[in-house]
């Protein structure tokens, strides 16, 4: 079995792409995603919302695990490819996905990536999974037959892959969408055999594919091609749907922290004990950190950047990353939280939204004090993902965003 191969793509029929592309599931709680679907004059009929997130089309309080919602979601899709707005490639494909946020642009290759290459590590995790969410995303598959959530793949830099995709992103693309963030979605179809093999085989020859994002959805596929083939079904599910860019082109935004109390520190204290581990200076302006090793602090109003003294920094692949220095220096000593996932003293603020939501948060008197951190690297990520090891939660901030509905994985 090849490392990827192509794939009879279900995508927007020509015109209808706008109409279609929605963000992905999991950024968009079920009322968000209403709004978008509902609101206005006509709405959005043919959001792909309406297969990601069916819940929006049922009662309000619905259980959105309810066995209705997987329902609705098949209900959605066979509606769509009735009324012509969804249909499927009548032959095998790869197709280019090129990303435009601002100045930065990103061009990767969709195609269909082997489970058992997850399963064996080849393409390499960084995370933990939860249940729940991995039940869900088994459930959504199996009541489409199809994968509908792009798993978001990093390959190594090669000159070779990248002049490949290159080629196939020429001319009209078969679907451009803006989206209302902003972020640019075009498609390109590539259906040349030769071209095909080209690519087949020199993703073959990589050592290795890194998941960047869609930790739950690849161990759904996994999940659902096993019990397939304990029924003795060997086909599609043995791919799952995946968008492949080069790691040099990826972006990767900081994720920072905010926290609701000193846990029984004052201002004075804290920043005495800081000076333990860390060089502290006082800044007048927002600090957004240069480099790995520097933070952002915001206490009362003011911004502190924080230099990790070197003699602190592990050689470790996990305790080296900033998120392990921060939860290792302050957060565990100083702050009490010691679990993440879990503390409710802690909340998460990704990197689009700007070092003014800091500041917000903290003004409000909702958060006592926030951190701006240093984005992590891709070759970070990838040297954990190799060493078998797990990063910290919310570690990353993958910007810009696949979309939903663009291409999906049909299993048959």
């Amino acid at each position: 079995m090849s490392l990827i191969r192509p794939f009879n793509g279900l995508r927007p029929a020509p015109g209808r792409a706008a109409d279609v592309a929605a963000p992905p599931y999991d950024v968009l709680s079920s009322d968000e995603a209403r709004r978008i679907v509902h609101d206005g004059a006509s709405g959005k009929p043919w959001s792909f919302l309406h297969i990601s997130k069916p819940e929006i089309d049922l009662a309000r309080d619905i259980d959105i695990y309810s066995p209705a919602v997987y329902a609705k979601a098949a209900e959605n899709l066979k509606t769509m490819l009735d009324a012509g707005v969804l249909a499927r490639d009548g032959q095998a494909c790869y197709y280019a996905y090129r990303l435009t946020m601002g100045a930065h642009v990103q061009t990767g290759l969709v195609a269909a990536a082997s489970v058992a290459d997850y399963d064996s590590n080849r393409i390499r995790k960084h995370e933990f999974t939860r249940p729940d969410k991995e039940d869900d995303r088994v459930r959504q598959i199996e009541a489409l037959n199809a994968q509908t959530g792009p798993v978001l793949l990093a390959y190594p830099s090669s000159a070779t892959a990248d002049s490949l995709i290159a080629a196939i992103a020429q001319g009209e693309p078969a679907a451009d969408v803006t989206a209302d963030d902003g972020i640019r979605h075009q498609i390109w179809v590539l259906g040349d055999a030769a071209q095909i093999d080209a690519i087949t085989q020199t993703f073959d020859a990589m050592k290795a594919l890194y998941i960047a994002d869609g930790h739950h959805r690849s161990a759904a596929a996994s999940r659902v091609a096993a019990a397939r083939h304990r029924q003795g079904q060997e086909q599609a599910a043995d791919y799952f749907l995946a968008v492949i860019y080069p790691h040099h082109q990826m972006k990767i935004l900081d994720y920072n922290r905010v926290i609701k109390d000193l846990h029984g520190l004052d201002e004075t204290q804290l920043l005495a004990r800081l000076a333990a581990d860390f060089t502290v200076e006082d800044s007048t302006s927002r600090v957004h950190p240069a480099r790995p090793g520097e933070f952002g602090m915001y206490l009362a109003g003011r911004w502190r950047k924080l230099t990790i003294k070197p003699e602190r920094v592990p050689g470790d692949p996990v305790d080296s990353l900033d998120v392990s220095l921060l939860s290792n220096h302050v957060l565990g000593p100083l702050l009490g939280i010691a679990d993440l996932r879990r503390d409710k003293r802690i909340d998460f603020v990704g990197g689009i939204r700007g070092l003014g939501e800091l500041e917000k948060r903290v003004d409000s008197g909702e958060m006592a004090i926030a951190f701006a951190l240093h984005p992590t690297r891709m070759d970070q990520l990838m040297a954990v993902a190799d060493s078998n090891e797990v990063m910290p939660p919310k570690s990353t901030w993958f910007e810009p965003k696949l979309a939903d509905g663009l291409v999906s994985h049909m299993l048959d």
